[in-house]
């Protein structure tokens, strides 16, 4: 089950990096790190 798990994630994380190389994906994923910073650093 190990070495499975070790390949479904490395599979994953490829088809992360994959996408996040097209620039149109790149300005939703700054915007979405902009929006959870923004929310993590808000008025408590």
């Amino acid at each position: 089950m190990g070495l499975i798990g070790t390949l479904v994630k490395a599979g994953i994380a490829k088809k992360a990096y994959d996408v996040a190389r097209k620039p149109e994906n790149q300005r939703k994923v700054k915007a979405m790190l902009a929006n959870a910073r923004g929310k993590k650093n808000g008025p408590r």
